[in-house]
């Protein structure tokens, strides 16, 4: 019998895939110039990644900010990938499920 993967499961395949997508950015920051070159095709290719990966509303906001950690030379050490994971996936950063109700005065 096959069991359903887990919501658990899912969160952690997850967020190693973002310390994979983070690690990948960061190697750039590891070979001089051949690397901020690297940014420019690495930049637009990570931000379409983070817009697939955390859904149309999250993801304009994820894409833009992960665009632009890559494309500025000296912040590819910043783990975006794995920051938007944490706050949305593990936290709950955002979802409506998570907001409280309003009180009315």
């Amino acid at each position: 019998m096959h069991k359903q993967p887990t919501t658990i499961h899912y969160k952690i395949k997850k967020l190693a895939l973002c310390v994979l997508l983070d690690a990948v950015g960061m190697v750039s920051f590891t070979l001089p110039l051949v690397g901020e070159f690297s940014d420019v095709i690495w930049a637009p290719i990570a931000a379409f990644i983070s817009y697939k990966m955390f859904g149309e509303k999250r993801g304009k906001f994820t894409a833009l900010t992960t665009f632009t950690e890559e494309i500025l030379p000296f912040i590819d050490v910043i783990p975006s990938f794995t920051i938007f994971s944490i706050l949305f996936d593990w936290m709950g950063v955002g979802n409506p499920k998570n907001t409280p109700p309003l009180r009315n005065k």
